[in-house]
């Protein structure tokens, strides 16, 4: 006999397209490319729904649909101290995974195959994620244990005693002490065609083990449960296990009794391991069962798979409303620093203190104060003798401007960050964000950014009194004299007018403001002077909310790393509903008709398969050791195992 290559006859091709392998591989892409980065409500049911979907479609979906006749993986799961392992050797006749003795057992679980199967389990088609050791465990084993993690690998073990299409792996305890075993065994049991998950009679009811059953029945797994260690009149056990079976929607799963009994070699007598072995030899002898088996898993976990992207598709709505939420808390923030400045700039507040001592000293409050209040022409001649004089230099009047303008723009934008901070901090997802971080207060370089933003401004202005006098030729002879005194009237103009609108007050500052205007009107004219206040005040605005906005990325940043605002969930519920119509088609498109009765088996049998009494005749052990099912009801026999296992109970009368 030639071993068989890994291509299969049943392989889905490359260009599935929209068929049910294409559409799975679609939400593949669109759950991998899913981040859920923010600590929204729910979120952490979220992330481990998103990574249990992505480790089925890996780990067992999508290899199972690109290679259907691959062999029927059974993974033998169970509770600490269950029994598993010897289980198995039992069923194989020789150890073959080393049961534990000390608990937690840390050590890789063992596949058990077929020597003609090798090729399916050693390369990445299935539990990708799991590094192969090859070999029984201890001497002889040809892998580098020493360089690999047992949690993440998987040791393979031929068996010329294993039936051929059938394959027995060893899981770690679901409920050990160790969380990087139970993930393990979590993992395995959802890359199984079938559980078979072994408990005991004093066990049988803990909440572990059936919070994954239940996760099974959800999700239409095809699970066999075996009850070990049996003792003579503990029969109870059984119609108890099948009333909770019934409970937690697995009414239909077989039930296999193990009864207790004493080791020889470290291995069960054959008849307490019959019943499971001589169901596993029938099963591994008939492909029909075998693929119909898969089948019924396989649709399980698609069915599950769309449940559960829709379900995250609602997790990732809430990840964009939860970033919405946090960015609009900054803006909130950050504006109403901007309206601050806005406000502090134009009532008049700027023109106290420091700026009103340096304009006195720049234009005086007397004679001209007097020409202002004497009439138009009289300020004009003043204005004409002020410019053709000699008036205290202006950057005194600029500097105190710029150190009263700076002030203002920095109150604003640590009052900013402290709002943001204190929103954030009083919300999960924006608490999650500022670990490690300094925003409580403005950037450390914010001081020197206001500087050079308040001299661009004032250059700003300037630059619009120098444009206005180039246009008329009586004005540029004026401003020759003093363009910086202009350019500081109008920044003062500017901090006492609202849209080019010139209602001030005379009590502010002494008259400050008036002066100013008045200057200006005289050199520049009404309508010219109201244009050059609304221009300078928007130059100010824009590069104030410019500055803000700057600081604000501080916190949006961290939202814009995350990528949350680009969660598709509507994109993931169209995916998931391509996935759905498209199992839809192929169920539909399958043959009609019910699984065949097992063929006999031939070939390789599983250790006491087949079991006889000592007067020859057959008898599988069913309760405590001795007990036996009468000829002729054997499960071989009756079939009805097949109809429990693939969707029906047994007649009455089978």
């Amino acid at each position: 006999m030639t071993e068989p290559e890994v291509s299969d006859p049943h392989v889905a091709p490359a260009d599935a397209g929209d068929g049910l392998l294409g559409t799975l591989e679609r939400l593949q892409a669109r759950l991998g490319a899913l981040t859920l980065p923010l600590e929204a409500p729910g979120v952490d049911v979220a992330r481990t729904d998103r990574a249990a979907a992505l480790t089925q479609l890996d780990d067992y979906l999508l290899p199972r649909l690109r290679a259907r006749s691959a062999p029927l993986l059974v993974v033998v799961g169970g509770s600490t101290g269950a029994g598993k392992s010897t289980l198995v050797n039992s069923l194989l006749g020789s150890e073959v995974s080393a049961p534990g003795v000390l608990r937690p057992t840390t050590r890789a679980p063992v596949l058990v195959h077929h020597p003609l199967d090798e090729r399916w389990y050693s390369t990445d088609r299935v539990l990708p994620g799991l590094a192969r050791l090859t070999g029984h465990p201890g001497a002889g084993a040809r892998g580098d244990d020493a360089q690999v993690d047992p949690a993440r690998a998987l040791r393979l073990v031929a068996s010329d005693a294993l039936p051929r299409g059938l394959a027995l792996l060893d899981a770690p305890d679901v409920d050990s002490v160790d969380v990087g075993n139970r993930r393990l065994a979590a993992q395995l049991l959802d890359a199984a065609d079938l559980w078979l998950f072994v408990t005991t009679a004093a066990r049988y009811a803990d909440a572990v083990p059936w919070d994954l059953l239940h996760r099974a029945a959800a999700r239409h797994a095809q699970v066999a449960l075996v009850v070990d260690r049996v003792d003579p009149g503990t029969e109870e056990v059984v119609q108890d296990l099948r009333r909770m079976m019934d409970e937690n929607g697995l009414p239909d799963a077989p039930l296999f009794l193990v009864p207790e009994a004493p080791l020889t070699d470290g291995l069960l007598p054959e008849h307490a391991v019959a019943d499971v072995a001589t169901w596993l030899t029938a099963l591994g002898a008939d492909a029909p069962a075998r693929e119909a088996v898969a089948t019924a898993t396989r649709d399980g976990v698609v069915d599950d798979l769309v449940r559960r992207s829709h379900v995250l598709a609602d997790a990732a709505d809430v990840q964009v409303a939860t970033d919405a939420r946090l960015r609009r808390t900054v803006a909130a923030a950050y504006d109403d620093g901007a309206a601050h400045v806005r406000a502090a700039t134009s009532d008049g507040a700027m023109l106290r203190g420091e700026v009103l001592a340096r304009w006195q000293e720049l234009v005086g409050t007397g004679d001209l104060l007097r020409s202002v209040e004497q009439g138009v022409g009289r300020v004009r001649d003043a204005v004409t003798g002020f410019f053709r004089g000699t008036p205290a230099p202006a950057p005194r009047v600029e500097q105190a401007i710029a150190h009263g303008l700076a002030a203002v723009v920095l109150d604003a934008a640590d009052e900013a960050a402290e709002r943001t901070h204190a929103a954030w901090r009083g919300d999960p997802a924006g608490a999650a964000l500022l670990q490690g971080l300094d925003l409580a207060r403005a950037s450390t370089t914010l001081r020197a950014e206001v500087d050079a933003q308040v001299r661009g401004w004032q250059s700003d202005v300037l630059e619009l009194v120098r444009e206005q006098g180039q246009s008329r030729r009586g004005t540029a002879r004026y401003l020759s004299f003093g363009v910086n005194v202009a350019g500081v009237s109008l920044m003062v103009l500017a901090f006492a007018s609202t849209g080019g609108l010139t209602g001030i007050e005379v009590g502010i500052a002494g008259g400050t403001a008036v002066v100013a205007q008045k200057l200006l009107e005289a050199v520049f004219g009404d309508d010219a002077v109201r244009r050059l206040t609304v221009e300078a005040r928007e130059r100010l605005d824009a590069r104030v909310t410019d500055l803000l906005a700057r600081e604000a990325e501080r916190y949006t940043a961290q939202l814009d790393a995350l990528g949350a605002a680009r969660a598709d969930g509507a994109g993931l519920r169209a995916v998931a509903a391509d996935v759905e119509r498209a199992a839809h088609a192929d169920r539909a498109g399958r043959p009609a008709g019910t699984p065949s009765a097992p063929s006999p088996a031939v070939g390789a049998a599983l250790r006491g398969a087949g079991w006889t009494r000592g007067d020859g005749t057959p008898g599988t052990a069913t309760g405590a050791p001795g007990e036996t099912t009468p000829p002729g009801d054997e499960p071989t026999a009756r079939g009805g195992w097949w109809r429990r296992l693939l969707g029906g109970r047994p007649r009455d009368d089978a």
